[in-house]
């Protein structure tokens, strides 16, 4: 599979992250740790990856114009890399098992506590169905058609990707994939809002939801998540008795 990484010029450590690096399995072959070498060559076996640097205006519809050309025609899954979802079956995988069932274009979406939809972009949702009828950014808490705010897991095609190179620039002179998808929507288009299913959506895009994802994670570890568990019930007793 090609896993496309759209960056720029301070991004070169993602690069050299999936990336072989020789020296080190070499170091550990010596060491004997051969563990680890599997470990190691895991990452730059998972996929052939590709980078292409972001050029155009800033938002985040401008990297599916930047690696247009290399899926060009095809139907693809966008990605945002502060967007996770810890989920028991892989949610991109059930976006394209979806897919392939009903060919249709998706994002996912998640259901928020009504206090806080003025955070998101907020979906609305035809009558009886999962299709979209339009995408509210950061709506008041009286005016939001629903709690499903949408997050960065996508399946795009080349319609999608017309319709950006033909976009004005919206919000804050920037150029918005949810402006498109408006757009598809508007012209006809079956766009479908999809609910993470065994999981749950995490962003990390400031740091207290950071090391909050980062926990979760860590905790569902065989090797550390007990002694870690241990850990943070230390520090809520040590606090709360102090």
């Amino acid at each position: 599979e090609d896993i496309i990484m759209v960056t720029k010029w301070d991004k070169k450590p993602l690069e050299d992250h999936f990336d072989h690096n020789w020296a080190l399995v070499n170091e550990l072959e010596k060491a004997g740790k051969m563990k680890r070498v599997k470990e190691v060559k895991k990452v730059a076996d998972m996929a052939n990856f590709i980078y292409v640097r972001q050029k155009g205006p800033y938002g985040n519809g401008t990297p599916v114009l930047s690696a247009a050309s290399l899926v060009e025609n095809e139907t693809f899954v966008y990605i945002w890399g502060d967007d996770l979802v810890k989920s028991t079956v892989p949610f991109t995988k059930q976006m394209i098992d979806d897919h392939k069932r009903h060919g249709k274009l998706m994002i996912g979406v998640q259901k928020v506590p009504k206090e806080v939809v003025n955070r998101y972009g907020i979906v609305k949702l035809r009558k009886g169905s999962m299709e979209i009828q339009d995408i509210v950014e950061k709506p008041s808490v009286s005016e939001a058609p629903s709690q499903l705010a949408d997050f960065g897991r996508m399946i795009l095609n080349q319609e999608i990707i017309d319709i950006l190179r033909e976009s004005p620039l919206g919000k804050d002179n920037e150029l918005w994939i949810v402006d498109a998808i408006r757009t598809y929507v508007r012209n006809g288009g079956a766009f479908l809002a999809k609910e993470v299913e065994g999981g749950e959506w995490l962003t990390t895009g400031d740091p207290l939801n950071y090391l909050k994802a980062i926990l979760k994670y860590a905790l569902d570890r065989d090797d550390i998540g007990s002694d870690l568990k241990d850990f943070i019930k230390n520090c809520v007793c040590k606090n709360n008795c102090e």
